[in-house]
């Protein structure tokens, strides 16, 4: 098996959320709109799957809205807030959002709506004076990630949070990174509308949800069903739910151990690279980011050329967001923190998850070290 630390694009499923899954591929296959009982009992699993997750991030269980993942989920609470504020024309988000929030910022730009898309620091981080002085009131939406998917750093959401609302400004909230692996509870915070995907904590892949908060209204993106409060028409992914609700629940009742060992784990990586390889630096506020996450830029050096050979050796590493691979050009979140070029064009993220383990630490620090002097001994650059 190799080593994998590419767990920011994708985690591995648990057994326990596979076998939670099964029945309802062949036992219970039914449709859960159809009034038969085979039907009914599908229908009960996904309306359990909804309660069991609005109880465990603190949401009320008609505020669950099952979608195919989080970039649908981001789409839908975009455009369909916009689309249900239609005498506001302005949205602000930030320069470093994932290219599932910047897309329809961006096809609403085209539309004629005024953007403002705020920068970070040279860490990454975001000022929430900055994000409070942009509100106004032609204001339709503010879109921020919770934690950035290549750094790992974490945004002051609950700041956000209280300056939007002061202003009645709806917010969304891309969580898909931070949802199971930091403490979320959505009674304790204002927000519109938050995403997340099953497979970013340890469940399937194609299933995600949009906490949609009561009162709140949105435009749907498609018609024809009466599915999911008619936001999201169509035959519910019921093993999906499931998987998603499985994965949750138990991301959640290891949390409290598990946060302080992986960054532990992290923590023992970075530092074994930086000692190994004097010209890697970290990239991103060490202070306040994701325990999983170690974004480290290599001076110099190529990320697709180091990726390919620590690869060979067995080891799973990215160069940053899953939807960017096979780009040349340097990733637009260390452009926004204003990393140099040499610095950015080498930037590794390495992703950990509950199933890392020292060895793997090991493994991938040595394989990390031969890859750079492979490189620079070949002059590869």
């Amino acid at each position: 098996m190799p080593v994998y630390l590419d767990n920011n694009a994708t985690t591995m499923p648990d057994p326990r959320v596979v076998e939670a899954m099964l029945p309802f591929f062949h036992g219970c296959y039914a449709n859960p709109s159809s009034l038969h009982f085979p039907g009914q009992q599908a229908r009960h699993a996904v309306e359990s799957a909804r309660e069991r997750i609005a109880g465990l991030l603190g949401a009320r269980p008609p505020e669950v809205v099952f979608t195919a993942g989080a970039t649908e989920s981001n789409h839908l609470a975009i455009l369909g807030l916009a689309g249900a504020r239609p005498r506001h024309r302005h949205i602000i988000t930030t320069a470093v959002e994932h290219e599932a929030v910047l897309g329809p910022v961006g096809m609403l730009e085209a539309r004629g709506y005024r953007v403002t898309r705020l920068g970070v620091d040279a860490a990454g981080r975001l000022d929430p004076a900055q994000f409070e002085a942009a509100l106004d009131d032609d204001t339709a939406l503010a879109s921020v990630m919770w934690a950035n998917n290549e750094t790992g750093v974490i945004f002051p959401i609950h700041q956000l949070a209280r300056a939007a609302a002061a202003r009645g400004v709806p917010l969304h909230v891309d969580a898909v990174q931070a949802v199971g692996r930091l403490p979320i509870d959505l009674a304790q915070l204002d927000v519109a509308a938050l995403s997340f995907s099953a497979h970013k904590l340890h469940g399937p892949k194609g299933v995600g949800a949009l906490i949609v908060r009561r009162g709140v209204r949105l435009e749907p993106l498609m018609v024809g069903g009466g599915q999911e409060r008619r936001l999201r028409p169509g035959t519910e992914n019921v093993p999906g739910a499931v998987g998603l609700a499985e994965a949750l629940a138990l991301a959640l009742a290891t949390l409290a151990e598990d946060r302080p060992r992986i960054a532990g784990l992290r923590d023992r990586l970075e530092r074994a690279i930086l000692e190994a390889v004097p010209a890697a630096r970290t990239l991103g506020d060490p202070s306040s980011r994701l325990p999983n996450t170690a974004c480290i830029g290599f001076r110099g050096l190529q990320a697709e050329a180091l990726l390919m050979l620590l690869s060979d050796a067995g080891v799973c590493a990215s160069s940053g967001s899953a939807c960017s691979s096979g780009s040349l050009e340097p990733s637009h979140v260390l452009e926004a923190m204003g990393i140099d070029e040499a610095l950015a064009h080498g930037a590794v993220r390495f992703s950990l998850s509950r199933f890392t383990c020292p060895a793997d630490i090991e493994l991938a620090v040595a394989a990390t070290r031969q890859a750079v002097a492979r490189l620079q001994t070949i002059g590869v650059s």
